[in-house]
C-alpha cells in the first residue's frame, strides 16, 4: 500500500511537472499547449515511451473533472437570458451543423461497408465539436469578449443538448431494440434538460443568493460541490455531465459568478491539462497507422465543413467577416463526445475505435491551430483573390472595427 502511494505521487509529480514545462514552451512560442499535452499523453500511455501504472485511475477521474470545470467556467461567462437568446437565433445554424458534419461520417461508414448502426455512430463522431478543447482555446486566445464567441457557444450548446437525444437513440440501436426501446430513456433525458434550464431561467437570482458567500473558501466549496453533484446526476440520467456543469454556470450571476471565476480558474487550468493528457493515455500509438489515411481525409473534410458551419452561423448573427472566419476555425476540434460515441459502438464495428481515435487526435491538434490561423489565412487569400462583385471582403477584414467582430 505504501509503495503504491509512493509511485502514485512520483508519477503525478512527473506528469504535472512535464505539463508545466510544456505549457511554458507553448507560451514562449505563442500557441496553445493542448497539442503538447496530447503528445505527452501518448508518451505516458499504453504502448508509449513511459507508460503510467499507479496513477492511471486518478488521471481518468481528474480528466472528468477537467471537462466539467471547463464547461462551468464557460457557463459563468453568460446569463440564462443570453443563452435563450442565442438558442433562438442559432437553431437554423444547428440544423446546418448536423447536415454538414454528421453526413460525411455516416457516408464514410457506409462506403466502408460497416452498416447503418456504425454509420449513425461515426456520424456522431464527426458531428460533435469538443466543448472542452474549444473552451480552453477561446480562453487561451483571449476571445471570451469577441462578438463571435456567443455564436460558437450557441453551436456548442445545441450540440451538447442534442446528445440528450442522440445518445439514447444510439444506445437503443446498438442494443438491437429499435428506437421505441429507448423512448423512456429519451424522455428522461429531455425532461432533465428542460427542468434544469427552467430553474436556471426562473430562479437564477435565488440560486445565486443561496450560493453567495463573503468567505472565498465557502464559495469555492459550495460552487464546486454543486457543480459536481449536478454533473453526476445529469450523467446518471443519460444527460451529458458537461451540459449539467454548463447549466450550473449560467444559473449563477453577478458577484457570485465573478468570484467563482476567480477561484476556480486555476483549478480549471490544472484539471483541463489532465484531461488532455488522459485523452492521449487512452490511445495506443500502434493502432493509429493502419487507419491514419482514412482518418486524415475525413478530418480535412469535416474541418472544412465546421469552418463553413461557423461562418454561416456568425453571418446569420450579423458578425463581421473576420469574426465569421474565427468562429469557423474555433469549431474545428473534436474530442470527448466523439470518444464516448466510438466507445459505445466499438462492439458493433471494432475498426471504428482506432479510426475515431486517430480522427479525434488529428482534429484536437488541428483545432487550436485552425482557431488561431483560419482568419489570417482567409485574409491572405482574399488579398490575392479580391472579389469582383459585392462589398469588398478585404475591406471588411481590414476594418479595425471588425477586430473583435
Amino acid at each position: 500500500m505504501h509503495e503504491d502511494i509512493t509511485m502514485l505521487l512520483i508519477e503525478l509529480g512527473a506528469v504535472i511537472l512535464a505539463l508545466g514545462i510544456l505549457g511554458r514552451i507553448a507560451s514562449r512560442f505563442g500557441f496553445s499547449p493542448i497539442p503538447l499535452y496530447l503528445l505527452a499523453g501518448l508518451a505516458f500511455g499504453h504502448g508509449g515511451l513511459l507508460p503510467l501504472a499507479a496513477s492511471e485511475e486518478f488521471v481518468a477521474t481528474g480528466a472528468e473533472i477537467g471537462v466539467i470545470l471547463l464547461l462551468l467556467l464557460l457557463g459563468l461567462e453568460y446569463t440564462a437570458s443570453d443563452l435563450v437568446s442565442t438558442l433562438k437565433t442559432q437553431y437554423l445554424s444547428g440544423i446546418v451543423d448536423f447536415v454538414l458534419n454528421a453526413l460525411p461520417g455516416a457516408a464514410v461508414a457506409l462506403l466502408l461497408g460497416w452498416g447503418p448502426v456504425a454509420a449513425v455512430a461515426l456520424g456522431g463522431v464527426t458531428w460533435i465539436s469538443s466543448s472542452g478543447v474549444i473552451a480552453k482555446v477561446v480562453g487561451d486566445l483571449g476571445r471570451l469578449g469577441n462578438r463571435e464567441t456567443p455564436v460558437v457557444l450557441g453551436i456548442l450548446v445545441l450540440e451538447d443538448l442534442s446528445m440528450a437525444v442522440y445518445l439514447p437513440i444510439l444506445t437503443a440501436l446498438l442494443a438491437g431494440v429499435g428506437l421505441a426501446g429507448g423512448s423512456i430513456t429519451l424522455l428522461i433525458s429531455l425532461g432533465t434538460v428542460s427542468i434544469v434550464l427552467f430553474l436556471a431561467l426562473r430562479y437564477g437570482r435565488v440560486i445565486s443568493r443561496a450560493v453567495s458567500s463573503d468567505n472565498p473558501e465557502m464559495l469555492l466549496l459550495v460552487v464546486l460541490g454543486l457543480t459536481l453533484l449536478v454533473a453526476g446526476i445529469a450523467q446518471q440520467l443519460q444527460v451529458s455531465a458537461a451540459v449539467g456543469a454548463f447549466l450550473v454556470g449560467i444559473a449563477l450571476s453577478g458577484e457570485v459568478a465573478h468570484g467563482a471565476r476567480n477561484l476556480l480558474s486555476p483549478l480549471r487550468d490544472l484539471f483541463a491539462a489532465v484531461f488532455f493528457v488522459f485523452f492521449g493515455l487512452s490511445t495506443d500509438p500502434a493502432d493509429i497507422p493502419p487507419v491514419f489515411a482514412i482518418a486524415l481525409g475525413l478530418a480535412v473534410l469535416t474541418a472544412l465543413t465546421k469552418i463553413a458551419t461557423g461562418w454561416y452561423a456568425a453571418r446569420r448573427a450579423g458578425v463581421g467577416t473576420a469574426g465569421r472566419w474565427r468562429a469557423g476555425g474555433t469549431l474545428v476540434a473534436r474530442g470527448e463526445f466523439s470518444i464516448v460515441i466510438a466507445g459505445l459502438a466499438v462492439g458493433v464495428e471494432p475498426r471504428l475505435g482506432p479510426l475515431a481515435t486517430a480522427y479525434v487526435l488529428i482534429l484536437v491538434i488541428l483545432g487550436p491551430l485552425a482557431a488561431r490561423y483560419t482568419e489570417p489565412i482567409a485574409r491572405r487569400f482574399i488579398k490575392r483573390n479580391p472579389p469582383t462583385v459585392g462589398p469588398p471582403a478585404l475591406e471588411r477584414l481590414d476594418n479595425p472595427a471588425n477586430s473583435t467582430s
